[in-house]
């Protein structure tokens, strides 16, 4: 069976991976499998027996062309330089090109230990695995830019962690696993020369228009930048919060990865935090524009002395890049707010009306993803549709009123734009209390909970009958919620 491997960061950056071995699950089963993921990769999974699938998935068989290498990286841990990190519990099975030629990367994690585990285990329980698959795919249809996931695969072992659990492999699919913390590992380890040849590779497989610039690593920096801004805009504008920002958790090629702490807004709030260990708030919601700003800046450290080796004004030129990024991140930010609130059309008063929204959403425990959905019926059904969600409706009147004299400016059929928002502001998202009843009926063996809300939330426009419970918000009795991190 051909999977199509070319796998090009074994190949050209030796020294940059530690080649390793799989762990031999004992008992492998295939959880689920993402056909339609494979199809996109053109792997031919239809050739394969479930038995097999699980072996493969489970880490116990390679497939044809695969060579297994756990990856090294450093990254600042909540602000807290940690010099190796690394590979600890996922092993890169290897590239493939899909049948349009795009590389991807196939990562089995939870495969086991590896030269980088620091003494854990290298294992995933099931729950972190499940809501990976869960997550990923969820933003993938959300208009997100992420990691995806192929598949889960159980291993027929008990993982021990606070509790004992069903060990559990997730397949990860990315455009690449370089991240900021790999520029930081080489340049903090070895050196300049290490840290050039990863920025060449990592300008040919991502951002190959910047060979063409006159300081080709002042250019990846740039489009790493923009990437990222337009990544931490889409969180904002759907109520995300990553929860472990973590440089070695940002990609260079602009994508999601690491869902382990990870949760979504009920009520607007910005200093909304989830993770159990951020207790300082340092990725609370309405922070994550200003941390992905400090993590474009360690990558600019690290490859400041290749920079200067350019341009001996290099730190300048990168000090000004850093002093765009707030203008660059609103652009990115109104737009997606625009959408939202059903603007066709750019004006500058547009930033002042966003403004004057959020703070009224504060403090009101308004659903954030149920006010955007609905405030598409205001022109049809009144402000009620919208203000009932308020503890104190008056609250959101002056600006519903603003909001219709901007929106008349439009000169946009009303049916349109409540197509176009709706096409925008989704019905179902990943709550958190669905996932955390998803999950625990999983781990007690009763998949169909899984089953029916991955359905909902991989298609989260369109509404489906008898389904409104996964449309609310977390009843009282569910608490504060609070996440961990997965694997």
């Amino acid at each position: 069976m051909n999977w199509n491997f070319d796998n090009s960061y074994r190949r050209d950056l030796e020294g940059y991976y530690a080649p390793w071995r799989l762990d031999r699950p004992p008992a492998p089963e295939l959880l689920l499998l993402n056909r339609d993921l494979a199809d996109e990769l053109g792997l031919p999974l239809n050739e394969l027996g479930r038995e097999q699938l699980a072996q493969i998935f489970a880490g116990g068989e390679l497939p044809d062309g695969a060579e297994p290498i756990a990856l090294a990286y450093a990254g600042h841990q909540f602000g807290q330089f940690s010099q190796q990190l690394g590979d600890g519990r996922a092993l890169l099975l290897g590239e493939i090109l899909n049948p349009d030629g795009k590389r991807f990367d196939i990562q089995l994690k939870g495969s086991g230990p590896t030269p980088f585990s620091r003494g854990g285990d290298g294992k995933s329980a099931l729950g972190p695995a499940l809501r990976e698959y869960l997550v990923s795919e969820a933003m993938h249809a959300l208009g997100v830019p992420t990691t995806r996931s192929l598949a889960v695969a159980t291993t027929g072992e008990q993982v021990a962690r606070k509790a004992l659990h069903p060990g559990a492999v997730v397949t990860r699919v990315a455009s690449s696993h370089l991240r900021v913390g790999t520029f930081q590992f080489f340049a903090a380890n070895v050196g300049a020369d290490y840290v050039r040849r990863l920025a060449d590779y990592a300008i040919e497989r991502h951002y190959p228009e910047a060979r063409s610039a006159q300081n080709p690593y002042l250019a990846l920096i740039e489009a790493v930048m923009d990437a990222q801004i337009r990544l931490v805009a889409a969180w904002i504008n759907i109520g995300f919060v990553h929860g472990v920002m973590n440089t070695d958790n940002v990609t260079i090629s602009g994508e999601t990865i690491d869902y382990g702490p990870c949760a979504f807004l009920d009520h607007y709030s910005p200093q909304a935090v989830f993770s159990s260990i951020d207790h300082a708030g340092r990725y609370a919601f309405g922070n994550q524009p200003n941390i992905c700003r400090w993590n474009i800046t360690q990558l600019a450290t690290a490859l400041a002395e290749t920079i200067v080796e350019v341009n001996e004004d290099g730190i300048e030129r990168i000090n000004a890049l850093l002093a765009d990024f707030p203008r660059r991140y609103l652009d990115a930010w109104i737009a997606g707010v625009r959408s939202k609130i059903g603007l066709r059309t750019e004006r500058a008063e547009d930033f002042e009306l966003a403004n004057r929204l959020f703070a009224a959403l504060e403090g009101q425990d308004v659903d954030f993803t149920n006010f955007f959905r609905r405030l598409a019926d205001v022109p049809q059904a009144g402000h009620a549709a919208v203000s009932s969600l308020f503890k104190d409706p008056a609250t959101i009147e002056p600006w519903l009123e603003e909001w219709a004299g901007r929106i008349a400016q439009d000169e946009l059929p009303a049916s349109e734009r409540r197509d176009a928002m709706n096409r925008v502001n989704p019905l179902y998202i990943p709550r958190n209390h669905k996932v955390e009843e998803a999950l625990a009926a999983a781990e007690a063996g009763d998949l169909a909970p899984f089953e029916t809300l991955f359905a909902l939330v991989t298609n989260p426009f369109e509404e489906r009958d008898g389904m409104d419970d996964f449309a609310q918000p977390a009843p009282e009795e569910f608490g504060e919620y609070v996440t961990f991190c997965g694997t």
